[in-house]
């Protein structure tokens, strides 16, 4: 049984109260993943944060965790506080919309897809590329609902293949209307979620390699499972693009987030 901590109406309390004598956040609070029952979840990153990389996942009920990996446009000192405020945003809605035992979890994620957009834009005072994807994972019925902004495409792996959860709809901050679909996908036992960022993508190659690391090499590194937990498998990725670009000095955030279906 949940207590307090789930209480949408207390927390923003607590939220308020505590802005009014705290000072200004100059950085998001960090990410501890939830436990999730039947799964491993973990995200790793190259390096110092150079860009606007961000994660962030929080429970909001007994049974749903929501997971989310944005790529803000800029370079980190001008991007901090619209990360703030999408992390807010984020939080707080993310647990008033999907904390209800009975939602509809596509309508839900369309609405919060909707009002972190919006905030972005209210913070920055226009037009802030930010790709983005957002999911809700219900750990009973081992189910995904995703909307995926124009962020790169999340990698799903189980015994059948490699799907890719590619973009239904555009990056947030770009429309102050704009929508995105939110489709449901099944993980099976032992089915394993993957999604990097952007940098990780276009890395370029040094010394034997040429061209960028591209999606295919990391679906290179998702076939090579079975992985014995989520950390693992981000590492293996990131380890992969330091060694196709001859451990280069990092000129872009790397990040990589997974989920593992565990049973």
């Amino acid at each position: 049984m949940l207590g307090s901590a789930f209480n949408f109406d207390t927390m923003l309390s607590r939220f308020h109260n505590n802005s009014a004598i705290a000072p200004p956040l100059v950085e998001p609070v960090p990410t501890v993943f939830p436990r999730i029952e039947g799964a491993d979840i973990a995200a790793v990153f190259v390096a110092k944060r150079i860009a606007g990389d961000f994660y962030d996942s929080i429970r909001v009920s007994p049974e749903r965790v929501l997971i989310a990996l944005l790529d803000v446009a800029g370079r980190r000192e001008d991007t901090r506080g619209l990360l703030v405020a999408e992390q807010e945003v984020f939080r707080t809605f993310g647990l008033k919309l999907f904390s209800p035992a009975d939602i509809n979890e596509s309508e839900a994620m369309t609405e919060l897809c909707h009002r972190i957009n919006r905030r972005l834009i209210e913070v920055c005072c226009g037009v802030h590329s930010c790709p983005a994807f957002l999911a809700c994972y219900h750990q009973e019925f081992g189910t995904l609902c995703y909307t995926n902004a124009g962020h790169t495409p999340a990698l799903l792996h189980d015994a059948s293949g490699i799907a890719e959860l590619a973009s239904t709809g555009l990056p947030l901050g770009l429309f102050s209307h704009a929508t995105s679909d939110a489709p449901t996908v099944a993980l099976a036992k032992k089915a394993s979620l993957l999604l990097v960022s952007r940098g990780v993508i276009e890395c370029e190659g040094r010394g034997n390699s040429s061209g960028a690391f591209g999606l295919e090499r990391v679906k290179d590194v998702l076939r090579s499972a079975p992985f014995p937990s989520a950390s693992s498998l981000c590492n293996s990725v990131l380890k992969a693009v330091g060694d196709y670009t001859s451990n280069a000095p990092v000129c872009d955030d790397r990040t990589a987030l997974a989920l593992l279906r565990t049973t």
